[in-house]
């Protein structure tokens, strides 16, 4: 134990290298490092990193690398979800003039609604935002976050860009009727705005979800027979990321194919979000950037490490 220390304080304290150690000590240079190996194994050494990055820049960093993401806003968990929200909101809107706003699509639900209920209460300033477009059609429901023109007129005055608008429902009754709605000029308007987007703020959520946005008109049993875990704007996905699609799902909104193609997709994750939403949502590869609550991706991290040694024990 002795000779292991002797060997140690020369490596970690005095800074010689193992060749010189060996050399001082008549001994080969192998051995030296088994005496260091050794040394750890009986306690003699100790090693610890210390950090001199923010905790929150280390965990993003990790988030980053984990799902292959471009960026990952960090806030802390509020006393209400209502005051998470909030502080997501903010974090999106400063995330989006960060990576140089551009065109927008917005997408809908409660956390969307909050962050734009909290643009109309203070006064309309210049963005790097120069056009918000909605994700997806309105919804005839008396909640107002889920009034997707309205949202981008309401983000759009208060940014100083320009609004544009989906004159359809968020969900059609019949396939014909969605046929004659892709047709009208409407439409194609807005499927060309959808097109040159520069950033899409996206709403992840839960399944099953208030409203439920006739799920069962949509897709009858098939959520509930594929395990569907969240929703990202009205698209639901199962716990692995695999979207759930139906033939009776006429819902209005953008096409995967071209959400797919926009350069930046921001998922904004609502403070009530479950743990299998997020992920799911993070494994669907439509994101490349989330704002998130610090407890919630927390709880994810620790599943993907537990998922990892489950795959590395198999």
């Amino acid at each position: 134990m002795k000779r292991l220390e002797a060997v140690a304080r020369l490596y970690y304290e005095q800074d010689l290298s193992q060749e010189a150690i060996a050399r001082r000590l008549r001994i080969s240079r192998p051995y030296v490092s088994r005496m260091l190996s050794q040394a750890k194994e009986a306690g003699i050494v100790k090693i610890s990193i210390l950090s001199q990055a923010p905790p929150d820049e280390v965990v993003e960093a990790d988030v980053r690398e984990t799902f292959q993401l471009n960026s990952v806003a960090l806030v802390e968990d509020g006393p209400q979800d209502s005051v998470t929200n909030e502080s997501l909101g903010k974090a999106a809107l400063q995330l989006i003039d960060a990576i140089g706003g551009g065109r927008l699509g917005l997408g809908w639900g409660n956390v969307i609604g909050t962050l734009v209920a909290g643009l109309e209460r203070r006064p309309s300033f210049p963005s790097k935002v120069t056009d918000v477009t909605p994700l997806v059609g309105n919804r005839g429901i008396p909640i107002r976050h889920y009034h997707s023109n309205e949202n981008a007129r309401i983000a759009a005055t208060q940014l100083q860009a320009q609004a544009h608008y989906l004159h359809a429902p968020s969900l059609a009754e019949t396939k014909h009727e969605l046929d004659l709605l892709r047709q009208t000029e409407h439409y194609k308007a807005v499927l060309a705005e959808w097109q040159q987007l520069d950033v899409a703020l996206v709403n992840i959520g839960n399944h099953p979800s208030t409203p439920d946005f006739a799920t069962a008109a949509r897709y009858g049993n098939l959520l509930t027979q594929r395990h569907a875990v969240g929703r990202l704007i009205a698209y639901y996905y199962d716990v692995f990321g695999e979207i759930i699609h139906s033939e009776q799902d006429y819902a209005i909104q953008i096409p995967l194919e071209i959400l797919g193609a926009v350069p930046r997709v921001i998922g904004i994750v609502s403070a009530n979000v479950s743990t299998d939403a997020l992920m799911g949502a993070l494994r669907t590869g439509q994101l490349t950037d989330i704002v998130v609550h610090q407890s919630l991706m927390a709880s994810v991290m620790s599943l993907a490490a537990a998922e990892g040694v489950a795959a590395d024990a198999g």
